[in-house]
């Protein structure tokens, strides 16, 4: 699929100069660094050096105050508590935090994630009136709730109150619950907006760990868990979400908690973990478990004591994982097969497909490899307990919530945000849904926003590249949303020696200019690109550098995101 090159808007070229003499580093980096808000010294201290300490103060989040009192009070006359969360993976680790924190106060405490086949997204009615038969008389709801008016209101009616803790987009009304700690809450002035639903839980432990005067230690010990929670949610890797990623990857790498170690090395890696392979190994398997089977079994892992216990529980993971694999290429397949059968589906600008026996846990996977496929706003439904249930995805700049809320009569309910969503509707209204979900689309989306495209930090030359500045770029992490690996463009570039294509789909190969080192690449996906890749005969490559270590060696190494053909000087 070819791709638009967008180059990024220059920055302020005193600024970058000076912030170039005051880091002594390429004018190019400092430019990167300014164009990510970062102006001087100070500053760049900072970014490169993130600090627990700069931490918000979690009072700052409305409601908290009301949340701690709650809490307090729950503790004081013994009162059950349960631990209620989503069956992804921002839900199992906030459930795993905040369960493990609390316990430290109280044994009268459990946790409950709902079936995802029996009871679906959010907070159910199966799981307030477990909650009541129990004798449970306070949840705390991570990850969830914003929107689930009608139920909190039901466990009122029961005498179950509620604390929720969630970072999705409320509704018009807010449930009224004892607290609703959200920072996209109209009235809620809390300085960042886009803490993952973990992390809202660890605001919560910081705020009750403040009040009673209890070391910091009490609670950042979890941020490995909120770390995992940022990387898989995929949630912007700035501010707050920085920092707690920042360091939640030196504890996953040096002293994670039992349930993660035992997962790490289930993986077989011995490398030093980023936060891109949380997303592309960890994360996956925490899912599987609630795809396959029942997320409790991925909190039960987090919270294991023992090497042991961890071991068995991550085995069984990685076995549900290796099931997923084999369900969601199987339903991607079927699903290609049916737009490609269609040339109605294969013209829309969305993706709307159904089919009654997909598993309901792997469409959310499926949906995004279609969006991948097609890049196009998607949307996979399969049927469950009477209703069409379904996930969604988006590309890029466009809104899919938006879409999403104008055809809100066709639904029964509908969660989630910009760029991903859930959702279910009566079977009768698939037709007039994917109809009017295709004419919405087709009127808002625009052109470039149907076109992938790779956004461009810098255009340099391969004679800038040397340990120093891979180091530097290497600082900049963890990389994600709004802090991506920086991506440069070269031209007059030329391919030395012979073109490998690797694995049917990548290239490998060895790229120079004139007077130039050689830098060996590696182009995942652009096996297409062999044939025009001669000798002599000058290209345009967009790519990250990266550290490339085998066998206790380090060399640079490009990871090529495009190529042109069409060499412009």
């Amino acid at each position: 699929m070819k791709k638009r090159w967008v180059q990024a808007t220059a920055a302020d070229k005193e600024t970058t100069h000076a912030l170039a003499q005051q880091l002594n580093i390429d004018k190019n980096l400092a430019e990167i660094l300014v164009q990510r808000g970062i102006r001087n010294f100070e500053e760049a201290k900072d970014f490169f050096r993130p600090k627990m300490e700069d931490l918000h103060d979690p009072f700052l989040m409305k409601d908290m105050d009301k949340a701690i009192r709650r809490i307090d009070i729950a503790l004081e006359e013994n009162e059950r508590i349960l631990i209620y969360g989503d069956y992804d993976v921002d839900g199992t680790t906030s459930v795993a935090l905040a369960y493990s924190f609390f316990s430290q106060f109280t044994d009268e405490i459990e946790y409950y994630i709902p079936d995802r086949h029996k009871e679906g997204y959010g907070i159910s009615t199966i799981g307030i009136d477990y909650a009541a038969e129990n004798m449970f008389t306070l949840i705390i709801a991570l990850d969830c709730g914003i929107k689930s008016v009608d139920k909190i209101e039901y466990a009122n009616s029961l005498g179950v109150d509620f604390i929720i803790c969630d970072h999705h987009l409320p509704g018009d009304n807010l449930p009224d619950a004892i607290a609703v700690l959200d920072p996209k809450r109209d009235d809620c002035s809390y300085p960042f907006k886009e803490l993952a639903g973990c992390g809202i839980g660890f605001k919560l432990a910081q705020a009750y760990a403040i009040t009673h005067n209890l070391p910091k230690e009490s609670y950042e010990q979890y941020v490995d868990l909120v770390m995992v929670s940022v990387a898989a949610d995929i949630v912007p890797v700035v501010d707050e979400n920085r920092i707690l990623a920042y360091h939640g990857l030196i504890k996953l790498n040096t002293d994670p908690c039992i349930g993660l170690k035992a997962l790490l090395a289930s993986t077989g890696r011995d490398k030093e973990f980023t936060l891109t392979d949380v997303v592309f190994t960890l994360a996956p398997r925490i899912n599987a478990a609630g795809r396959m089977d029942h997320a409790r079994e991925a909190v039960k892992m987090l919270l294991c004591a023992e090497k042991e216990s961890a071991e068995i529980q991550s085995l069984l993971i990685n076995l549900q994982n290796t099931d997923r694999k084999t369900s969601d290429q199987n339903i991607t397949a079927e699903a290609l097969d049916i737009i490609k059968g269609c040339q109605i589906l294969t013209d829309r600008k969305t993706t709307v497909v159904f089919n009654e026996s997909w598993n309901k846990g792997v469409i959310g996977i499926v949906a995004s490899r279609l969006t991948e496929t097609y890049f196009r706003p998607t949307i996979v439904l399969t049927h469950s307990n009477g209703f069409l249930t379904g996930s969604a995805r988006s590309v890029p700049g466009y809104d899919l919530y938006e879409a999403l809320l104008s055809c809100a009569d066709l639904l029964v309910q509908f969660g989630g945000h910009k760029f991903a969503a859930g959702l279910t509707m009566l079977p009768e209204n698939y037709e007039l849904f994917s109809e009017r979900f295709e004419d919405t689309v087709a009127s808002t989306i625009t052109a470039d926003q149907l076109c992938p495209e790779i956004n461009i930090d810098a255009e340099i030359t391969f004679d800038q590249i040397n340990g120093k500045f891979q180091r530097i770029i290497a600082q900049m992490a963890p990389f994600g949303p709004l802090n991506q690996a920086p991506v440069f463009v070269t031209h007059n570039v030329f391919c030395t020696g012979r073109v490998f294509v690797v694995g049917d789909k990548h290239l490998k190969l060895n790229l120079k200019q004139q007077n130039s080192p050689i830098f060996e690449s590696i182009g995942f996906g652009l096996a297409e690109y062999e044939s025009i890749l001669k000798p002599n005969i000058p290209f345009s490559v967009c790519y990250t550098i990266e550290e490339n270590i085998w066998k206790e060696q380090r060399r640079i190494q490009l990871n090529i995101k495009a190529i042109r053909s069409d060499y412009t000087e």
